[in-house]
């Protein structure tokens, strides 16, 4: 008896300090719809300074997935933190995708299916006390698809101890934990690869770098982080002579530009035997144009290639002699030659000296101009300028960015008066300092009044890899300097200049009308971007007409030559026009663009839905169809393809004068969120016809044909 209350005494403490451990050391978890997420650690607690890893756990119910960070269709996961002060969290590593379809077989974009993790590393100060709990918090937002798609969100904690020692593996965790990191995908020192673009076509090749070391991938599979590749079209892979050839299509909406191809290549196998089944990919492209002659070459002869980076670089230093012929340029450039004469004597190695210190003060200021651009398109990346086109605000704030400097070239105001001014005094500088100098000041003075011709620039910067995007305002830098760097070292050149005159001004004035043709498209691209609002064209031809007046009274009346309280009445009502101008054509957003496939007997036109909508409807004696939709569901758009563009359900829907109201959920909006609980749904495509007379409605399956919808609408009607 008396061994015996020893050991149930000591087995109770056991199993109170296992209970204890296990409720602190359990992460909580959240189960939203078809999923179930977690924080998870690797380590069971945490040191000062020392960074650990954390994971979102994601669990999904069968056939259910959610999204890597290219979805193809839908949106990725995000995780938001909110952690105490001096901690930081890194980007994501997101594990190996694979092909996600529903359950007719469609594929619907790159995601994950199962359990998957998301991991993060977390820096922790070094000023943390031992002892403590640290808590951290994140907001974690998806959205899970099967046939239909619904968002999820949940706020996660996890809690950890603060200790000096050297942590210990969460044993919850630690073997899944480690698998998934293990797995994710490598930079590989084994294969060489190699990308090249023609037109449409895209070849990724894979070599290795030791034969010996060829490995036995299998199923080959790219997945693009760029959104360059059509996720949804066939790849084709062969293997010849130790070479693995992966031929993909290039994505409709990607730009003919794109630099390369950054993303994961899968395999069913291992790539080698210390290399796993995922490999980083980044590679730019060999960017090669189709072969437009139409009789084959030998296989031996060099193919007619144009790459279009080199035509790029033609036309940037093409734009950059332009620039010598603006109103504030052009009268000055003889006098910087003259300058450089006079500062050296005759000696013709110093004129030449100077003329190329000259140039690299005009380089040294591009190049700072290309740093900034750069450094701008890096924080636009971050916030998800992927495909600029494709927003209406973006389209618009470029279109009335040309417009502007359209008006400038066409004389309504002018700009860089001052700095034209600025020239006069830049031969005060001596030495080859004063020559750097000048060459600075010279890209200063060229800037503002030609500021419409750096506009490609600004697109190269914002589309081109960071080196290439360098290399195009190094070539407007080159254009801008060579004449005078030709002058330097041919002074006598100086008096084949044509004389400053009248010819320049129209000169000017012509190069307005290509920024105007480039409006003229711009506008053509937000007539389709902002079909879905009957006045959102008119308002921005409005906008224009404002942004006109804004100019003409900035040159009419607030130019510097006028009198001061002219001048400011002047500048006060351009400010207030180009404001007025900016806000009456700014995009709205709206509910979805309306369904193509209206014949002259039925428009079909869209309206907002809401219960108000419904009833009013219902009470004029109307039928009602109702669609929840959502721009990044899948099987919503299939659903629109089929059902709307069948001339059988046109006609139906003309005869019995259905009223067609849309509920968006592409963003949150409780009152649809709501109305979808009140049906016991909480996923779109979600489909309902109203009858007139009838109070309850009769509900669509998620996958529709036009035949559902015609019995369904029958089946109302009866």
């Amino acid at each position: 008896m008396t061994l015996r209350r020893p050991l149930l005494a000591l087995l109770g403490a056991l199993l109170c300090f296992v209970t204890v451990a296990t409720a602190q050391q359990k992460p909580a978890w959240v189960s939203v719809g078809a999923v179930r997420v977690e924080l998870v650690a690797h380590d069971r607690s945490i040191q000062p300074g020392k960074p650990f890893w954390v994971a979102l756990k994601i669990d999904h119910e069968a056939h259910w997935h959610t999204y890597w960070i290219n979805p193809g269709t839908g949106y990725p996961t995000s995780i938001s933190w909110t952690l105490p002060e001096g901690f930081t969290a890194g980007p994501i590593l997101w594990p190996a995708p694979s092909v996600v379809k529903d359950t007719k077989g469609t594929v619907t974009g790159n995601g994950y299916e199962n359990q998957t993790f998301l991991f993060v590393e977390i820096t922790p100060p070094a000023t943390l006390t031992p002892g403590t709990d640290v808590t951290l918090t994140a907001l974690v937002e998806w959205l899970m698809c099967k046939d239909v798609c619904m968002p999820g969100d949940a706020a996660l904690t996890l809690t950890r101890p603060v200790r000096t020692e050297t942590p210990g593996p969460d044993m919850t965790v630690a073997r899944l934990f480690n698998n998934s990191f293990a797995a994710l995908p490598q930079k590989s020192a084994a294969w060489a690869f190699s990308a090249q673009r023609s037109g449409q076509k895209i070849t990724l090749n894979i070599t290795p770098r030791n034969p010996a070391d060829l490995g036995n991938p299998t199923e080959l599979h790219y997945f693009d982080a760029n959104a360059v590749v059509d996720y949804a079209a066939p790849q084709v892979v062969s293997l010849a002579n130790g070479t693995y050839t992966l031929v993909l299509s290039a994505e409709a909406s990607a730009p003919d530009d794109a630099a390369g191809l950054r993303g994961v290549l899968t395999s069913k196998t291992s790539f080698t035997a210390t290399e796993g089944k995922a490999l980083l990919i980044d590679e730019p492209f060999v960017v090669r144009e189709p072969i437009k002659a139409t009789t084959a070459t030998s296989s031996g002869g060099a193919e007619p290639v144009v790459a279009t980076l080199a035509g790029t670089l033609l036309l940037a230093f093409l734009g950059g002699l332009v620039l010598n012929l603006m109103p504030c340029v052009f009268p000055v450039l003889g006098i910087k030659i003259m300058g450089f004469v006079n500062q050296a004597g005759s000696d013709r190695a110093k004129v030449v000296q100077h003329g190329l210190v000259f140039t690299a003060g005009v380089l040294a200021s591009f190049w700072a101009l290309a740093g900034l651009l750069l450094a701008l398109r890096a924080g636009g990346d971050q916030l998800g300028w992927g495909f600029q086109l494709q927003s209406p605000a973006f389209v618009f704030a470029m279109a009335a960015f040309l417009l502007i400097f359209a008006f400038n070239l066409s004389g309504l105001f002018e700009v860089g008066l001052s700095a034209t001014g600025a020239g006069a005094t830049l031969q005060s500088k001596d030495g080859l300092a004063g020559s750097f100098f000048t060459g600075m000041l010279a890209t200063l003075v060229a800037t503002p009044c030609s500021a419409p011709f750096l506009a490609p620039a600004l697109g190269a910067a914002l589309t081109l890899s960071a080196a290439q995007s360098l290399l195009v305002f190094t070539a407007i830098a080159l254009g801008l300097a060579t004449p005078y760097l030709l002058l330097s070292i041919f002074p006598q050149a100086i008096k084949l200049l044509p004389r400053p005159g009248a010819w320049m001004e129209t000169f000017k004035q012509l190069m307005s009308f290509p920024l105007y043709a480039t409006v003229g498209w711009l506008l053509w691209v937000l007539a389709a971007q902002t079909a879905h609002d009957d006045n959102a064209l008119l308002l921005i031809v409005f906008s224009f007409v404002l942004l006109g007046m804004a100019a003409w009274a900035y040159g009419r009346f607030g130019q510097t030559y006028g009198k001061p309280p002219r001048q400011f009445i002047g500048r006060l009502a351009a400010a207030l026009l180009l404001v007025g101008g900016l806000w009456l054509g700014w995009p709205k957003s709206a509910p979805a663009a309306p369904v193509a496939g209206a014949t002259a007997a039925y428009q079909m036109v869209w309206e907002k839905w809401s219960p108000e909508a419904v009833a009013a409807a219902q009470a004029a004696g109307k039928f009602v169809y109702v669609d929840f939709t959502a721009r990044w569901c899948a099987t919503c758009q299939t659903n629109k393809a089929t059902v709307f563009s069948s001339d059988a359900v046109l006609a139906e829907f003309a005869r019995r004068n259905v009223v067609l109201l849309r509920g968006d959920w592409t963003n949150r909006d409780p009152a649809i969120t709501a109305e979808l609980a009140r049906w016991n749904r909480s996923a779109v495509p979600f489909n309902l016809i109203y009858a007139p007379g009838r109070a309850e409605p009769v509900l669509l399956p998620e996958l529709l044909t036009g035949g559902i919808v015609l019995e369904k609408l029958a089946e109302a009607a009866r």
